[in-house]
């Protein structure tokens, strides 16, 4: 993602907002309501097909969102490379037990992975017996994880890791917890002198008994001699389709039925050097030999364990299209010109062929080793991370844009200038727009695509977020503001193809951004009012349209959508009628609905509404579900009702339809 400009003016009026806020909070109950008319037009004749990817979501690595959160490895800095080539380095967050009468430990490069040099060696100076005896439990190292290690009672965690000794070994390796006083689960490695002579790899299960939330892995020896380690990993056996991803994060995006999915980034994908910039060739193959990369962006380590294969595996598991942004050989302090753009070019059309080619082909063969011998749906490539305006950008998006044309010519190719500058010249199937504002300036821009010109490229709204004091960590009334946002994406989607909130993850530990969807640490997490928004329009994607009309007199705070869409489990179908109200007075709405072609049944209709007590709640660990939708049935569901409708909230009617004897557009 990129980050927002602020001037004075705009701190001024963020500061308005915030003070206008408090007194929501005072008051928002106290004003008396009024009414109004909300007439939907249910015609064939101005229906109009929603796209089908129309709603999405957009990953990032911030806020550790996939390095501790949504990729399950528990191990941070699991090669010990995040300390840099030179050695010997800092190891962090590896501690070591023991002081150094008893144990020396540090860094060589005398890995067998010639891509990841750096290995982590421990020369034991105590022993069981003689002079100088090791500490009760014996000396060693031990990693935290991402602030600690979620180890759950029965369930089954692979360790793998590397050795290397010229000595006889007896190592043990526990999950214990935080303080290592409590033993979780335990295994023993040992062997003779010429055992681990060479570089060995050893895997093994290891099982709980009892639940900690606060854990860490841990190896100690009590036998004198010199062992090194390398590329150690502790993965719960059990994760989301068995492909490495947390399950209770996954699934929360899997709720969300994502069109799409749109990676690495954001600023990820760029740097703020071009040599931390994500390089797809470099997270690929086996994760042992991926030499991970830093953050520089973020300002944190990465093994590249979710790396380019597990984006898409991650796409193709939720049933949505993968968009890859490519880095287009430009970062926050770098440019590469268009005269040596070439090898940057090469090397995207080699990971189009890494994600779509055969299993015969050079790249598609590394994919079919991986276990994905079938190709990727890959459909989009988006050039670059909103660098329009950097001085190269439009060279090097011309020579990307032939190149890949020129191999794959369906792919979509989504670019980073606005609509004005797409021309024939400068051909484009997309182009991305970003969006952070206010609360207020958000809920404006529910009519920012009215005045778009209906022909040539579509937009790909693929970041939006409400910003600013009045977002908090995810505030009701940012939720509602970006709810009027996407109504009006629905209303314009015949310009608009594609849309997704910025960021998604935050873990509590690490907040580089706020506000985030899903809100997490290593056991728990929770969904901010606006992941709750989202799933008032996860139905939309590929729905039919219907034009709306709002009358309230004296009272601009509302705006209100109407699709028809069907239940993919039951095939029944519904006419949802959305309604967002971002004033503080209730609203008795008088809905009439024409041009219906179905008659809405007496029953199996439902009501359901997001809103709280006051505009800037929140959710949290201790309050998770504060705000969240609230469902009930809607009796006397007809063409022609009466509703009401609260302060802050949205509010949804699906409507059960009759079955239809004839086919819909």
């Amino acid at each position: 993602m990129a980050r927002p400009r602020e001037g004075a003016v705009y701190r001024l009026h963020r500061a308005l907002v915030v003070l206008c806020a408090l007194c929501w909070t005072s008051s928002a109950r106290l004003v008396m309501g009024q009414t109004g008319q909300l007439s939907v037009d249910a015609s064939p004749q101005t229906a109009r097909k929603i796209p089908d990817k129309m709603f999405g979501i957009f990953f990032e690595e911030i806020n550790h969102a996939g390095a501790g959160g949504l990729w399950a490895e528990l191990v941070s800095n699991r090669g010990f490379e995040a300390g840099g080539p030179n050695t010997p380095s800092n190891i962090d967050p590896w501690f070591i037990i023991g002081n150094e009468s008893s144990i020396i430990v540090g860094t060589d490069r005398t890995s067998c992975f010639e891509r990841n040099p750096v290995a982590l060696r421990m020369e034991v100076l105590c022993d069981s017996k003689g002079t100088n005896v090791c500490p009760s439990g014996g000396v060693g190292v031990y990693n935290p994880g991402y602030w600690g290690m979620n180890i759950e009672r029965r369930k089954s965690y692979k360790v793998s890791l590397h050795i290397r000794s010229s000595d006889a070994v007896s190592l043990s390796v526990s999950l214990r917890s935080s303080d290592g006083l409590q033993k979780l689960a335990c295994h023993t490695i040992t062997g003779g002198k010429k055992q681990f002579t060479n570089w060995t790899k050893i895997e093994f299960h290891l099982k709980s008994s009892i639940n900690n939330t606060n854990s860490r892995l841990q190896f100690t020896t009590t036998k004198t001699g010199v062992i090194w380690l390398d590329q150690v990993s502790v993965m719960p056996s059990d994760t989301y389709m068995g492909h490495g991803f947390r399950k209770d994060l996954a699934s929360m995006l899997a709720d969300l039925k994502p069109q799409f999915l749109k990676f690495p980034g954001g600023n990820y994908a760029m740097g703020n050097y071009l040599r931390n910039a994500f390089q797809w060739g470099e997270t690929v193959g086996p994760w042992e030999e991926r030499p991970g990369h830093f953050n520089d962006a973020w300002g944190y380590w990465t093994d590249d364990g979710l790396g380019f294969f597990e984006f898409l595996q991650l796409a193709e598991d939720l049933g949505a299209s993968p968009v890859w942004v490519v880095n287009d050989g430009a970062s926050a302090n770098e440019e590469v010109s268009t005269s040596r753009i070439a090898s940057l070019v090469k090397d995207v059309v080699d990971g189009i062929e890494f994600a779509r080619g055969g299993p015969k082909t050079t790249w598609g063969s590394v994919r079919a080793a991986m276990g994905h011998p079938q190709p990727f749906k890959l459909d989009y490539v988006a050039i670059g991370n909103q660098e329009c305006w950097m001085l190269y950008y439009r060279g090097n998006y011309q020579k990307f844009y032939s190149a890949i044309k020129a191999s794959y010519p369906d792919i979509n190719i989504v670019s980073s200038c606005d609509k004005s500058t797409i021309s024939p010249s400068n051909p484009a199937d997309l182009y991305d727009v970003h969006v952070y504002a206010s609360s207020a300036n958000m809920f404006s821009r529910s009519s920012m695509f009215d005045n778009t010109p209906r022909s040539g490229p579509k937009a790909i709204v693929s970041e939006y977020a409400v910003t600013g004091n009045d977002a908090g960590k995810g505030t009701l009334v940012a939720a509602l503001a970006e709810a009027a946002f996407l109504v009006g994406l629905e209303k314009n989607s015949d310009v608009v193809e594609m849309a997704s909130c910025a960021p998604l993850f935050v873990n509590d530990n690490d907040r580089r951004w706020s506000p985030d969807a899903i809100v997490f640490n290593s056991w728990q997490h929770y969904g901010c009012p606006n992941y709750w928004m989202l799933h008032f329009f996860k139905d939309s994607s590929g729905a039919t349209f219907h034009p709306t009309a709002m009358q309230i007199s004296n009272y601009d705070q509302m705006v209100a959508s109407a699709i028809t869409w069907q239940n993919p489990k039951d095939k029944s179908t519904y006419l949802k009628i959305k309604v967002v109200n971002f004033g503080n007075k209730g609203v008795d709405l008088n809905i009439t609905i024409t041009g219906l072609g179905n008659a809405i049944k007496s029953s199996g209709s439902k009501k359901t509404v997001l809103t709280s007590s006051a505009p800037l709640d929140e959710n949290s660990f201790q309050q998770p579900e504060k705000v969240t939708p609230v469902s009930s049935l809607l009796a006397d569901a007809k063409q022609q009702m009466g509703v009401s409708v609260s302060s802050y909230s949205l509010t949804s009617f699906d409507l059960l339809l009759e079955p239809s004897k004839h086919s819909t557009i």
